[in-house]
């Protein structure tokens, strides 16, 4: 059993990686890795049966992938009844500089999810899409599955796995869909000015920040007054984001706000506190193209945010320091 241990450790931020990003879940990614793990103890105990698997990665990714997509399927169900908008659960990293010991180190597992810029808006895309798409599109496109495999999982030919993904692709790649396509020093100009616009408390100067057609969208799960529909449209937007951080804001003089990564991508962490009294935290992520913001996620949800490191007020004050 130690050996079958070591042998699944070695693979469990990849498998880590391929479920956040099925799931969109940090909690659910690792439930269904865990479960990974006992379906492998449990087949794999008689070493007459270990000694059949001729590739260990494959068939714990083909195993995890099918946990995936019957979580997936019942995901869908769940979703519907969720109370307003729904995003992904963030995982937050600090940006480059900070130590070890100020609790944002990540362990092997997590630097597999966060080796490259998977970013919000992606994960919300793909919410959109049928279970099977998702499975199809990561599996193949993500991780590089051959669409052999991939129809394995899906219990399906080789032919209809190449037609999900390729729907997959067409739907994430939609007009519709908000653009990411800056790299981190953009990401890091235009995130400064959108919050020196927002400090002015100038509708004009925010504006310009802002992609004519962009979204807000905001989960509190329920627990904060939230827009249960997105807000489209820079001008809706830029008064839904005056109105909570302006010179004359809800929060204005109470935020603590610090620049981190958001599911790979610049982004802030904040917190402040409700008219009513009650402490809330945030995790705001973008998406930016050609210079301008073109998505806003506002997750305020408490039962998504409950791995976030406490802000320090006599550092992480607002506005956020760069």
């Amino acid at each position: 059993m130690r050996e079958l241990a070591t042998e699944f450790e070695a693979e469990r931020g990849r498998l880590l990686a391929v479920a956040h990003r099925m799931l969109g879940s940090r909690s659910e990614a690792e439930d269904a890795v865990q479960e990974t793990w006992l379906r492998y103890a449990g087949a794999l105990a008689d070493p007459a049966a270990r000694a059949e698997i001729r590739d260990l990665s494959a068939w714990l990714t083909t195993t995890c992938a099918r946990i995936c997509l019957d979580v997936l399927r019942s995901a869908r169900v769940r979703r519907e009844a969720y109370p307003g908008q729904w995003l992904p659960e963030p995982v937050v990293s600090p940006l480059g500089g900070r130590s070890p010991a100020d609790g944002y180190a990540p362990d092997p597992a997590e630097r597999a999810v966060r080796t490259d810029q998977v970013g919000t808006a992606l994960l919300v895309v793909l919410e959109r899409l049928a279970p099977e798409q998702r499975v199809a599109l990561v599996l193949h496109d993500v991780f590089a599955l051959p669409f052999a495999r991939v129809a394995g999982v899906l219990g399906t030919t080789e032919a209809a796995a190449r037609q999900l993904a390729s729907r997959a692709r067409r739907a994430v790649t939609s007009p519709d869909v908000p653009r990411h396509t800056a790299d981190p020093a953009e990401q890091r100009r235009v995130l400064k000015a959108f919050v020196a616009a927002t400090e002015s408390g100038e509708l004009d100067e925010l504006l310009q920040v802002l992609a004519p057609d962009v979204v807000f969208v905001g989960d509190s799960g329920g627990h904060f007054p939230a827009a249960r529909w997105p807000v489209l449209g820079a001008d809706s937007v830029a008064r839904l984001t005056l109105g909570l951080f302006g010179r004359t804001g809800r929060y204005v003089g109470r935020v603590l706000a610090r620049p981190v990564l958001v599911d790979g991508i610049l982004g802030l962490q904040l917190e402040t506190t409700h008219s009513d009294g009650r402490p809330i935290r945030l995790v705001t992520a973008f998406a930016v193209d050609q210079g301008r913001i073109t998505a806003i996620y506002n997750q305020l949800n408490p039962e998504k945010l409950t791995d976030l490191p406490p802000l320090d007020a006599d550092d992480d004050g607002w506005p956020p320091r760069w």
